[in-house]
């Protein structure tokens, strides 16, 4: 019980300006497109990219990824290895990118049709879910650069509203019945 009062996060709106909304929105619109894909095909892999999106949707309010990365600051100060922090960090985000490569040339070798197929949504899948992992684990320098600002645009909104551009395209790009 004495962890849980450490815990720094709350269940409130994580986001509340305009580009969070609009990545909410993103998410939704996406999830839709996904169901209207499933509506035509009955292909079970959209209902799965739907049920994804929807949860992407729902996190980006509440923020549940930085609810991991709190409770990991507190286990790490409770079990001795705060300190190390930077060297977990390091290790995990090499990890992270080392199997995201392998399980990647896996999936194309082992499901080349399927890859063939869905290359689009595969590489938003591979795009989405490595900046997911990476931005959980709060890694410093990550967070550096996604605050980084372009004209205006912060990186962390072309790195997630492109991922989720990519399941939007590859949705609206597959035909109305299955190849």
């Amino acid at each position: 019980m004495e962890l849980l009062r450490e815990l720094r996060w709350r269940p409130e709106i994580g986001d509340p300006t305009f580009m969070g909304w609009f990545t909410v929105a993103a998410y939704a619109f996406t999830a839709l497109l996904a169901l209207r894909v499933w509506f035509r095909q009955r292909d079970r892999l959209w209902v799965f990219v739907a049920l994804g999106m929807l949860a992407l949707c729902v996190n980006k309010q509440l923020d549940l990824q930085s609810l991991f990365t709190d409770i990991g600051r507190v286990v790490s100060h409770h079990s001795g290895w705060y300190d190390d922090r930077r060297t977990v960090q390091k290790w995990f985000v090499l990890g992270v990118a080392g199997s995201a490569v392998i399980l990647g040339g896996w999936f194309v070798w082992h499901r080349y049709a399927f890859w063939r197929r869905h290359r689009l949504l595969s590489s938003g899948l591979f795009f989405l879910l490595t900046f997911i992992v990476v931005r959980a684990i709060s890694f410093h320098h990550f967070d550096v650069f996604l605050k980084n600002e372009r004209l205006g645009v912060r990186m962390n909104w072309v790195l997630e509203l492109g991922g989720i551009s990519m399941f939007a395209l590859a949705a609206l790009l597959e035909p109305a019945k299955p190849r």
